[in-house]
C-alpha cells in the first residue's frame, strides 16, 4: 500500500501511467488512435465549464447549463467509438459498441429523471437549480427519482453491476484494450 491506508495509491498509479511508453499497434489507424482519447478528455472537461463551484464561482453561467452537460456527455460516445474502431481489433470494436449502446441508453433515462428537477427549479441554469434548493434539497421530495438517477450514474460509469461493456472475461477490457500510458488515462478522465 502506498501511503497511510493506501491514500496515495491514486497518485502513484497516475505517476506510473504518465511515465509509461505509449504503444501504438501497427495495424491501427494511427491518427484516429491518438485523437480518440484526446477528444474524450477534452469533452469530459468541457462539462466542468458550466458547473458552479460556489454562488458566483462558475466559468460559464449559461441559461441552458443542464442541456450543455447532457450534450457534452452525449458527445463522449464519439471518442469511445473512435477508439474501438481505430485500434483495428475486433475485441476493442465490440467493446466500444457495447459501451456506446449502454451510454446512450442510460443517458435517455437520466434525461427523463432530470425533468422533475427542472420543473421544481423552473430553470435549466445550473446556478438557478442550486439556488432553488435553499429551502429544501430536491432529493427529499424526489427521492424515487434520485434512486433512478443513481442507477443511471452507475451505468454511465460502467461500475458494477453495469460493467458489461468492459466484460473482462471475454473482451479483456472493452474499447481501451489497446491503449497504454496517457491515452489510457485520458479515457478514465470521463468517469
Amino acid at each position: 500500500m502506498v501511503g497511510i491506508f493506501g491514500l496515495l495509491q491514486a497518485i502513484a498509479d497516475a505517476a506510473k501511467l504518465l511515465s509509461k511508453e505509449t504503444i501504438i499497434p501497427l495495424s491501427s489507424n494511427t491518427i484516429i488512435f491518438i485523437i480518440a482519447p484526446i477528444i474524450t478528455y477534452i469533452i469530459s472537461f468541457m462539462t466542468w465549464c458550466v458547473i458552479p463551484f460556489d454562488k458566483y464561482i462558475v466559468i460559464s453561467d449559461i441559461n441552458l447549463g443542464i442541456l450543455f452537460v447532457f450534450a457534452m456527455s452525449s458527445l463522449g460516445v464519439y471518442g469511445i467509438i473512435m477508439s474501438g474502431w481505430s485500434s483495428n481489433s475486433k475485441y476493442a470494436f465490440l467493446g466500444s459498441l457495447r459501451s456506446a449502446a449502454q451510454l446512450i441508453s442510460y443517458e435517455i433515462s437520466m434525461g427523463l429523471v432530470i425533468m422533475p428537477v427542472l420543473t421544481l427549479a423552473g430553470s435549466t441554469n445550473l446556478s438557478a437549480i442550486i439556488l432553488g434548493q435553499t429551502d429544501i434539497f430536491y432529493i427529499i421530495p424526489l427521492f424515487p427519482s434520485f434512486i433512478l438517477f443513481f442507477i443511471s450514474i452507475l451505468a454511465e460509469t460502467n461500475r458494477v453491476p453495469f460493467d458489461l461493456p468492459e466484460a473482462e472475461s471475454e473482451l479483456v477490457s472493452g474499447y481501451n484494450v489497446e491503449y497504454s500510458s496517457i491515452g489510457f488515462t485520458f479515457f478514465f478522465s470521463r468517469i
